[in-house]
Parts: C-alpha cells; structure tokens; sequence
C-alpha cells in the first residue's frame, strides 16, 4: 500500500516539477562565451585580463540585455549546432564529434557524446558526456552529467549524478530524487533537491513502454506485477460490490439488457451535464461545498457501472437462467473479470474496452436510479391521488397496447425514403438558414425542428411530402419527451460514421438507433390517411 501511495504521489507531484524546471531554466545565466560586447556597461574601474572584464560585463548584465541574449541564442542556435534529433517511442543518441540543436526523446532515453544545445529525455534517462551547451533534463529518468553544461542539470522524479568531468554552470536540481556527485564535479550553480526521494520510476516507464503506446491497460512483461495487482485488486472490490448490493446490481444488469440505447444515452447526458453542473455550483458561491459530493457520487457510480458491465458479461457467458452457485452475481463478475482482464492484453482494443465499459456501465447506473426515481414519483401520485371511476391508467395502458392504433400495423419505411425525407429537411432548414445568415449550427437546429415537428404533427415536413410517420411502439401519442429524446439520439446515430441511419437498411424492424433509443418506428401512410 505504501509503494502504492508513494506512486501515487509521484503522478500527482509531476505538474509541479515541470514548472520547477521552468523556473530553473528562467533563472539561468547566459554562456560567457556569447555575451556581445556592448552588453558590458562602461566601468571606470583598470582594465583586466579579457576573461575578467567578461565576467564582470556578465555579473552587471540587466534584465534587458539577459532577454536579448536568449532570442538571439534561440534563433541562431540550431544554425551553430546542426538540426534537432528528436525521437518518439525510442532513444537518440548523439556521437562523439557530431552536433545538434537538440537531442530529445519522448518516451525514451537520450544520449549525447558529441555538441548538443539541450538534452531532454521524458520518460527516460539523460546521459551528457559531451558538451550541452543549454541544459541537460530528465523527466521520468535520472541525468547522469560527465561533460560540460553550460546550463542546468534537472532530474524530475529522478536522481541527478555528476561524474569526475562533469562541470555545471547553472543550477543542479533533483526533484523528487537523490543528488550523487563525484568529489571532482564542479557546479557554479545552486544545487538543489526538493520533494526527497520518491523512490525509482522504472514501474511507471514499463507501463508506459509496454502499455500505453500500445493502446492497453496491461502486459505480459516483467515490472507491471504492480498494475496486475491493482488490477485484481479492483476486480476484487467489483466481486464485494455484487456481494453487498446484490439486488440493486441485478435490477441494473437487467435494464442494460432490455433497454441498452437508453443507457448509453443517459451515459452521454451524464457526461455532458456534469461540468455544466459543476460550473452552476461554483457560479452560485454557496453550491461549492456541494461539489465534492457531486465528483464523489459520480465516482462511485463509475465503480458500480464497471461492476455491472462485469456482471453483464459474466451473464453472457454463463447464460441468463443460470442455477446455482454460478446464477450469483458476485459470480458472473469474476468471469466477466476474467474475460476483460485477457482483452486488457490486445493492443488499441484493451484501451477500447476499458473506456467502453466505464461509459456503458455509468449509463446503466444514471438510467437505472432515473426510473427508479420515476416509479417513486408514481406511486406517491398514485397514493395521494382520489381513486376516480373507470378503468385505472395501469388498465389503460394495458389496454392501448392490447389495441393499438392502426398506424403502428402499417408497412414501416426503408432507408432509402427515410433518407430522401431527411435530405428535404436538411435542404429546407439549410435555405432557411442561409437566408437568416445564420450559420455553424446546422445540426442543432436540425434536431430541434425535427423534435418540434415530431411532436406537434408527428411527421416533418419532408416525411409528409414522402407520406411518412413517426408512431410510437406502445401506440401512444408522441410527447415532448419522446421528441426530445429522439432528437438527441440522433446524434448518437450520426456520431459512429452515420452508422445508426445505416442501421435502418439491416434491422428487422427498420428502426435506426435513434428510434430503439425513443421506442419509436417511421411508418408508411396511404394517401387517404390524414397525418394530423
């Protein structure tokens, strides 16, 4: 748990190095060798040596002409020093009598023996044993310096260490780290160790080198035994939540399976209003103290979702009508753990797989709570409401769906007429824009007179000239929320490539996602049928 922790704080820490590092290499003198001469100010003082009166020029140097000495350095550096060698994904090395501006790895190590103008290495370690003539960093990595710096040496999460030749004239900084230097190492800087020693980073540089530039959560390589243990460690937490919340897991796998599209909407509405949420609670002043309890619910929704999700796929796989020990949820999430945990293993998918399930498991939650918040609301209506005569709304609805009416029975649309529909939509709302000079905002105002239409007269207006209709699946009358929630589906449809209008040409029902998503179906109405 301590080495946990310690990890822990190291993500949390690095923001904050980066801008120490910052702050070192603003603080950093300029070279003795490229300060120009009317940087100087005149002295009355005797003339020395040349090397005095530089140094001197140099101590009494002002901001100004400090500023001035960096463009100039910065735009003529690579010119001196030949082009940068960057690499991403593996190390550069610079040999011995070669130069360069720059020598920078990304999610590598970097290696200078020859002139660089800076060494910079994230996740990686930094070796100059050459000369560098700006400075030498290590994010993520150790600096071993046994050559001449003529600006700073930094280490962030990670140890600094000065060879025999190592001469640094700025600053040595070891963030996090531990500072080794050889008796013969000259520093004319500070040397500074901050945030003590938190330990190697070779754990997190494995992850990140097997792991995330593979697109997946885990490897089979030696030095993740960590992110294997933190990964049964949370499918373990899944198996106590299915234990102690057994019922509520169970009423949630069950909405996913009869009502996915949905869910998924709901996910999606989640995590669209919860910054708009946040910022209303901010704005507000005395909101703010509720925050924390907004990120925290969210958070253990997240937890539960993924528990759910686990819980759905062990179901899959050991069938719905399971008897037994095996119908157990806490079960099925094992298996389902287990499944997910090999799909962890395949590049781009794993990553893929873990998004997807956090997304879908908190849409099955925030869906779930919503319809049991709509059954509470009904039951205290049902409660304090007198008992009228006649048949109650439950026979009602039973009674509607018994009989629906006959546009529900009619021929359902294909794609290409639903297209030929949306595409007059499409064409009436852009000319109407295009006359308004309104613009950027096609979609929205698609949708919104699509939801308005649905509603008022159950068609657009390209669907009456096509002869088509939007009916619900229960036979009852389109309402606002209906329409809205259509409209808003739509966006899923379009959002995967347009899939979702796709799906029309291969469902059975001819329904798109948008249409599973409301409940609803585009029928066709013969001529003599009234739309309204």
């Amino acid at each position: 748990m301590n080495t946990l922790s310690q990890r822990l704080t190291c993500l949390a820490v690095l923001p904050l190095c980066a801008m120490i590092v910052m702050t070192a290499h603003a603080a950093e003198p300029p070279a003795t060798s490229d300060a120009p001469a009317s940087a100087a100010p005149a002295s009355d003082a005797p003339a020395s040596d040349d090397t005095h009166d530089r140094l001197d020029g140099h101590d009494r140097m002002d901001w100004r002409g400090r500023f001035d000495w960096r463009a100039r350095h910065a735009r003529h550096g690579n010119h001196e020093y030949g082009s940068n060698l960057v690499s991403i994904g593996h190390d550069s090395n610079l040999p011995h009598g070669q130069t360069a501006g720059s020598v920078v790895s990304i999610f590598g190590s970097s290696t200078s023996d020859g002139e660089a103008g800076n060494v910079v290495s994230i996740l990686g370690d930094t070796r100059a044993t050459g000369s560098v003539r700006d400075n030498a960093v290590a994010i993520l990595g150790n600096t071993y310096i046994d050559g001449k710096i003529e600006g700073n040496a930094v280490a962030v999460l990670g140890n600094v260490v000065l060879g025999p030749h190592a001469e640094i004239d700025g600053n040595v900084v070891a963030a996090g780290g531990t500072l080794e230097r050889d008796p013969a190492a000259i520093v004319h800087g500070n040397i500074q160790s901050i945030f003590g020693n938190f330990g190697s980073v070779g754990w997190l540089r494995t992850w990140v080198h097997h792991c995330l530039l593979y697109g997946r959560p885990l490897a089979l390589v030696p030095g993740l035994g960590w992110a294997w243990g933190l990964a049964f460690a949370c499918l373990a937490l899944y198996a106590a939540l299915a234990l102690l919340f057994r019922e509520g897991l169970t009423r949630c796998v069950q909405i996913f399976e009869t009502q996915p599209g949905r869910s998924v909407l709901a996910a999606l509405i989640a995590m669209l209003l919860t910054p708009v949420l946040v910022m209303l609670l901010f704005v507000t002043v005395i909101g703010i103290a509720a925050v924390p309890f907004v990120v925290f619910g969210l958070f253990c929704a997240g937890l539960f979702g993924k528990a759910v999700m686990l819980a759905w796929l062990g179901r899959r796989v050991t069938g719905r009508q399971g008897v037994g020990p095996t119908s157990h949820p806490a079960v099925a999430v094992l298996i389902g753990g287990v499944l997910v945990l090999a799909l962890y293993l395949v590049p781009v998918l794993g990553f893929l797989v873990y998004k997807l399930l956090g997304l879908l498991g908190l849409g099955a939650v925030v869906y779930t709570v919503i319809l049991a918040a709509q059954a509470h609301q009904a039951a205290k209506g049902a409660t304090n409401a007198p008992h009228p005569q006649g048949p109650s709304p439950a026979a009602e609805v039973r009674q509607a769906q018994a009989s629906p009416p006959i546009t529900a029975a009619l021929p359902r649309a294909g794609f290409w007429i639903r297209m030929g529909a949306l595409l007059l939509d499409a064409l009436l709302v852009g000319f109407l824009m295009g006359v308004l000079h309104v613009y950027h905002l096609e979609l929205l105002v698609l949708a919104a007179y699509g939801a308005v239409m649905w509603k008022m007269r159950g068609s657009t207006i390209g669907g009456i000239v096509l002869d088509l209709r939007v009916v619900r699946l229960d036979g009852r009358e389109i309402d606002w929320e209906t329409a809205i929630v259509r409209a808003l589906g739509c966006f899923l449809s379009l959002a995967v490539a347009g899939l979702g209008f796709f799906w029309i040409a291969f469902d059975d029902q001819k329904q798109a996602w948008h249409d599973k998503i409301a409940a609803t179906v585009v029928v066709r109405v013969a001529k003599g049928i009234p739309l309204v």
